[in-house]
């Protein structure tokens, strides 16, 4: 496994002559209209997609100010499939989840779980690259930061989740539907738990895989 580095030369290469960014871009761009068009529950399908909408302008608002080694873009993008294809349907109700369910005999759908852990997993290291290159954090820190922050914005999303469902939702059945934790009183932790795991894996990859180079230059 090898980890390609954001350099000063990628970051001046116009949009238009990356091929692996435009590719990104029309294949989310056609699946995120393909959710909004099937998904039984436009409501649902908005109200998670405020998050996808966030990352989307971050990343066009800062492509020439800041850019991510294209490692980090597809880990991006990995990310925001997951989490677009879970918005086409209730969290508890996704056919991928429910396929898991029947298959591994599972006692719940955990394809929410499965989106929490790939939050830490897929998104800890273009935080290091963020931080590492734009912030000039020092090394060790920028290894660790992800992690803590990752946790963090966990918390902040369970928050926000709870306090969308009691806003918005007319009662209680339906905001636990949004919410979709399948009756399980421990699903904040358990979902923060696993981003956490995500990011905790990636990290110390990287960490490895940085120590394995410099040990063999």
């Amino acid at each position: 496994m090898t980890l390609t580095v954001q350099t000063e030369s990628n970051s001046k290469t116009p949009f238009l002559h990356k091929p692996l960014h435009l590719v990104y871009a029309a294949v989310f761009a056609s699946f995120w209209v393909y959710t909004g068009l099937t998904t039984p529950d436009m409501t649902n399908w908005l109200l998670e997609n405020t998050l996808t909408l966030s990352m989307v302008i971050f990343l066009v608002a800062f492509y020439n100010i800041f850019r991510f080694s294209d490692t980090s873009y597809t880990l991006l993008f990995l990310f925001l499939l997951l989490h677009v294809y879970g918005s086409q349907y209730q969290y508890a109700e996704n056919p991928f989840g429910n396929w898991l369910q029947e298959s591994y005999d599972f006692s719940r759908n955990h394809y929410d779980r499965l989106v929490h852990f790939g939050f830490g997993l897929l998104l800890a290291y273009p935080l290091h690259e963020l931080l590492a290159f734009e912030f000039k954090v020092r090394k060790f820190l920028s290894y660790l930061m992800p992690i803590e922050i990752i946790l963090s914005l966990s918390a902040l999303y369970e928050i926000v989740e709870w306090v969308v469902a009691d806003l918005v939702f007319q009662n209680a059945e339906q905001g636990m539907t949004y919410l979709g934790a399948q009756g399980d009183v421990w699903d904040a932790q358990k979902d923060m738990a696993l981003a956490l795991m995500g990011a905790t894996i990636t990290m110390a990859v990287a960490l490895a895989l940085r120590r394995h180079r410099k040990h063999n230059r």
